[in-house]
């Protein structure tokens, strides 16, 4: 879910503390994130801007690139047995972390461990891993109790957990402990002594790293820092981050809010780009632990009558390149996106239909309790959505809405609805997480293991297993059309479609990358 305070006049802190004006040299690069850097450690949260942060001063064994496939980055390569049962990467030489010491094997495996422990993905590498060893100093071997071929995606994920590799010293720190001290081995260091907190973030450039060969693309390649410090500037007032773009006072604003981009596009001296082509993705959780949502037969009638381009109308506006709908379970125009079973979610609405069948499951009237947050708009328009659509379809609606953190704090509850339970909310998350069966999360269906809505489908889970020992893309892509038509059955959330948010920075800013923000390959003209 995104965090509090990422979206639509959510963004950032007054100029006031500290003041944004003044000089600046041309490797000088102000950032205005989406939100407040509060915490450091990118294994300890799934903050969108702690991993943009970890990958500032991290670096990580692999990094997929614009196509999503995972390359070799701190690993020179890899070799991997017939049996598929041992893998062995082999280190490249001369990395160092920014307190001068090298980077060893064994820091590399103390940091896989602890991200194993907090991470979906790392969870099932670790549970498929019978050993993991540092034989010598630039080797790294995994000894495996069955073939996990999605080892360096897991490794080199740009979705959260993040695998930041860190000392060993720091990676001994127990998973659920943040670490405070950032010591990495990427392009940039983190200068603690500048942090104002719930305000500013300071970064220079690491004059060790050690970039790899080849051309650079999303996380892989050569991460080239050609500015001498980055400033994260966090401002809650979206008319003074405005104002101070096009000031010249920032150079690059992360999320601006869909009503200020057309003043932003009249800027000559602004770019305004979708910069990621995933975007977040609409998402109307049910809890499962409740009535009516426990009735399968009701989460299907949903999805006859759960409109996106109504949902997407209401978070973003009528501006049809900003949004898109006939959105799946996996982010549109990444691998794993199909069509499968589709037709149910693209067909013409039917609210009649749809109360029949809630009727014949004996649910007609149910009470349903729907949470929204009023404190991030974009979250109040698609919350208005649901309750007007439980409306529509006869509930008795309870509709509750509360400031985010509330809303998080009851979202955690799974006690009936008489004791202060909770039926259906509605959020974005990144297009990114929802690429893969693993990244994401609303889709696993675990039960208690699962994320709040605690569906249950062993189904589901089982083709999750099964994408990840899948031997090629070809076998993967199989697999996920089998999940998607599951997933329509059983239904652990409904998709309600796609945001294509821009950003926008200084037109003196070169090589800008894709995605999220990463500031290597950036140049200021």
């Amino acid at each position: 879910m995104i965090p509090r305070r990422s979206l639509l006049g959510t963004l950032a802190v007054s100029l006031a503390a500290p003041s944004v004006a003044g000089s600046q040299t041309p490797k000088t690069l102000r950032f205005v994130p989406n939100s407040d850097l509060a915490v450091l450690d990118p294994i300890w949260t799934t903050a969108y801007v702690t991993r943009n942060h970890g990958l500032m001063v991290f670096d990580t064994l692999y990094g997929q690139d614009a196509a999503y496939v995972a390359q070799p980055q701190m690993v020179e390569g890899h070799e991997v047995a017939a049996d598929g049962l041992r893998w062995t990467l082999k280190l490249r030489s001369g990395l160092k972390f920014h307190d001068n010491t090298p980077v060893l094997a064994r820091d590399c495996v103390a940091s896989i461990r602890r991200w194993g422990v907090r991470d979906g993905f790392g969870q099932r590498l670790m549970a498929a891993t019978e050993e993991l060893s540092a034989p010598d100093d630039h080797t790294i071997v995994f000894r495996l109790r069955q073939p996990f071929p999605q080892l360096p995606d897991a490794l080199g994920k740009g979705t959260n957990n993040l695998c930041a590799i860190m000392p060993e010293r720091l990676a001994a720190t127990d998973p659920f402990k943040q670490v405070s001290e950032m010591v990495g081995s990427g392009p940039y260091r983190f200068l603690a002594n500048e942090r104002v907190p719930g305000a500013k973030a300071v970064y220079t450039r690491f004059a060790d790293y050690v970039p790899r060969s080849g051309t650079a693309s999303f996380m892989a390649g050569p991460k080239l820092a050609k500015l001498d410090r980055v400033e994260w500037l966090t401002m809650t007032d979206p008319t003074a981050a405005s104002g101070a773009l096009r000031s010249g006072e920032i150079d690059w604003w992360e999320l601006p809010p869909p009503d200020l981009l057309p003043l932003l596009r009249r800027d000559r001296n602004l770019t305004v780009e979708v910069q990621d082509p995933n975007g977040y993705i609409g998402v109307l959780r049910i809890n499962h632990l409740n009535a009516p949502f426990n009735d399968p037969r009701v989460r299907r009638a949903l999805l006859g009558v759960i409109n996106q381009a109504e949902y997407m109308q209401a978070a973003v506006g009528d501006d049809r390149s900003a949004w898109r709908d006939g959105v799946g379970f996996f982010c549109p125009d990444t691998p794993m996106a199909n069509t499968a079973g589709m037709e149910v979610l693209t067909a013409p609405r039917n609210l009649d239909k749809a109360r029949a069948e809630i009727a014949a499951a004996g649910h007609a009237g149910a009470p349903v309790t729907i949470l929204t947050a009023t404190d991030l708009p974009i979250l109040d328009a698609i919350g208005q959505v649901t309750g007007d659509l439980m409306r529509k379809l006869g509930f008795q609606v309870e509709y509750i809405a509360t400031d985010f953190g509330t809303l998080i704090q009851r979202r955690a509850s799974k006690e009936p609805l008489a004791k202060g339970g909770w039926s259906a909310l509605s959020y974005f998350t990144g297009g990114l997480d929802t690429a893969s069966p693993v990244t994401n999360t609303p889709l696993w269906s675990n039960a208690a293991a699962a994320a709040p809505g605690w569906p249950t489908s062993e189904r589901i889970e089982a083709l999750r297993t099964a994408w990840i020992a899948a031997p090629d893309l070809a076998a993967q892509k199989a697999v996920a059309e089998k999940l998607q038509v599951q997933a329509l059955q059983d239904v652990p959330y409904y998709p309600l479609g796609q945001y294509l948010f821009a950003t926008s920075y200084r037109s003196n800013l070169k090589g800008v990358g894709k995605v999220f923000p990463t500031f290597w390959g950036i140049e200021k003209a």
